[in-house]
């Protein structure tokens, strides 16, 4: 390929905003050469590079921009150490039906088995498949919703959190609620009805003291639970399971 050629490929996608295009041609064409590659076949190349290394680009960007506070997913998730959770279950919510059947997820059980993982899990899993997501504890959530408030916002605050094809909202009971902060609540869940995903070490039944009102709790779950799949995790903490066996017993003192 001359020169002159293949200066002109490089300005004309760049032109079209193929940067890796223009920046790959040369080399994609001598190992086209090389392996005596057909034109068809040669194009082909060149386009699913480019479309791999921009969905590459836009799955790095969301995890920035989705409040993760990490990346696991859900292969790191150890399921020998929690053999009451089915892997069957949680790979069958790895498929994403619930966001087509605009469904809800509920991930209970005490404190360290393991709920925000499977929730992060599933949405690296749902970016992946180029869903946009965003991640929140509910008490960070009620806060930008009362400052959002304070400021006449609220609509608008709400309104950007329709956005996210998944909301993870996660640690649901560790703060109670008062009724302004529960109100809220009920409006965000109310606008994402069947849209989103819970993660709660509360038992639904404990739902109208995290939020001081058995009512506005049972409006909330009546809406949450609608189309809900609910994962329950009862098994040993998750968080502390590499640190059994590093506290040594004190003997008692000898009489």
């Amino acid at each position: 390929m001359s020169s002159l050629t293949t200066q002109r490929i490089i300005d004309n996608a760049l032109r079209l905003g193929l940067g890796h295009t223009a920046e790959s041609v040369t080399e994609s064409a001598a190992r086209a050469d090389s392996a005596q590659m057909g034109y068809l076949d040669f194009v082909d190349h060149l386009l699913s590079e480019e479309v791999a290394v921009r969905e590459s680009r836009r799955f790095r960007n969301a995890l920035k921009l989705s409040g993760l506070p990490h990346h696991k997913t859900l292969d790191d998730f150890d399921y020998t150490f929690q053999p009451g959770l089915e892997p069957r279950r949680v790979r069958d919510l790895a498929t994403l039906e619930f966001l087509t059947g605009a469904s809800n997820i509920a991930i209970l059980g005490p404190p360290g088995v393991g709920k925000t993982h499977i929730a992060i899990g599933l949405a690296v899993a749902a970016c992946q498949a180029g869903k946009s997501i965003y991640f929140t504890t509910l008490d960070d959530l009620v806060r930008k919703l009362k400052a959002a408030d304070a400021a006449n916002r609220l609509p608008r605050q709400l309104a950007n959190l329709m956005r996210p094809s998944l909301l993870v909202i996660d640690e649901v009971g560790y703060l109670a609620l008062d009724r302004d902060e529960a109100n809220m609540f009920f409006q965000l869940i109310s606008r994402r009805y069947e849209k989103g995903s819970i993660t709660s070490n509360k038992h639904f039944t404990e739902w109208g003291t995290v939020l001081g009102d058995d009512v506005l709790a049972t409006a909330i779950l009546d809406r949450l639970l609608h189309h809900c799949d609910v994962l329950a995790i009862n098994g040993p903490s998750y968080r502390l399971k590499d640190r059994q066996g590093l506290v040594t017993p004190v003997e008692p003192p000898a009489s």
